[in-house]
C-alpha cells in the first residue's frame, strides 16, 4: 500500500502552525541564508542528532528543549542571515537593465555553450595528460553509455554524484571520468585511465 502525505497534512498530523509569508520573502531569505550559512551546525546544531537527542512529542516541548540547549542559535542565526540580506538589498539597488542583459547574455553565450561542451573539454584535456588523440562516440556506442575515446579506451563521463548514487540500474563497463563543477571551473578525476 502506498499514500501521499502532503506538508499541509503533515502539519495537521503533527498539531503544527502554518507561518505564511508574503510571495518571494521565504525564497529570498533561504538564498540569504545559503551564503550566511547562518542554520548550519555550526551556528544552530547538528539537527539530525538534537532531533535524536529530544524526548519529548509537541513542537512546543521542541522548542523549549531547544532552546534551553542552544540558546544563542536563533540570535546568531538571525543575524547572520539579516547581515547578508542587507548586502542584497545594497547589491540589488545596483542592478539596472543593461546588468540583467549582460548576465543573459552570458548565461546563454558562455556558461550554456561551455556546460553542454563539457564532454569534449574532458576529452580533449585527457587525451593531452595521456598523449594521445580523442573521439567521441558514435550512436552505436552511445547506446552502450560511451561517450567517448582516449585514445582507443573508451570512456564515459559522469557527474561526481554518479558515484554516490545507490542502487544504480545501468552497468557502464567503460572507465569513467568523473567531474564536478565548481565556481572556478571543473574537478576533474581522470584515475581510472591510469588503470588502463
Amino acid at each position: 500500500m502506498r499514500a501521499k502525505i502532503s506538508n499541509e497534512e503533515m502539519r495537521e498530523l503533527l498539531n503544527q502552525e502554518q507561518i505564511i509569508f508574503p510571495k518571494y520573502v521565504s525564497p529570498l531569505i533561504n538564498f540569504a541564508n545559503q551564503y550566511a550559512q547562518g542554520t548550519r551546525p555550526r551556528v544552530v546544531g547538528q539537527m539530525s542528532d538534537l532531533i535524536q537527542e529530544f524526548e519529548g512529542n509537541t513542537a512546543a516541548e521542541w522548542r523549549n528543549w531547544y532552546l534551553a540547549k542552544k540558546p544563542e542559535a536563533i540570535k546568531n542565526a538571525t543575524e547572520k542571515i539579516w547581515s547578508t540580506l542587507t548586502l542584497l538589498r545594497e547589491v540589488l539597488e545596483k542592478i539596472d537593465k543593461p546588468t540583467v542583459e549582460l548576465w543573459v547574455k552570458d548565461f546563454i553565450f558562455v556558461k550554456t555553450f561551455l556546460g553542454l561542451r563539457v564532454q569534449e573539454v574532458l576529452l580533449k584535456k585527457g587525451a593531452q595528460i595521456i598523449g594521445t588523440n580523442y573521439r567521441f562516440s558514435d550512436p552505436s556506442e552511445e547506446s552502450k553509455g560511451i561517450d567517448g575515446y582516449i585514445g582507443d579506451v573508451p570512456v564515459s563521463i559522469k557527474p561526481s554524484t554518479y558515484k554516490s548514487k545507490a542502487g544504480l540500474p545501468e552497468y557502464i563497463p567503460v572507465k569513467i571520468i568523473y567531474y564536478k563543477k565548481t565556481k572556478k571551473g571543473l574537478e576533474v578525476d581522470y584515475s581510472e585511465l591510469e588503470q588502463s
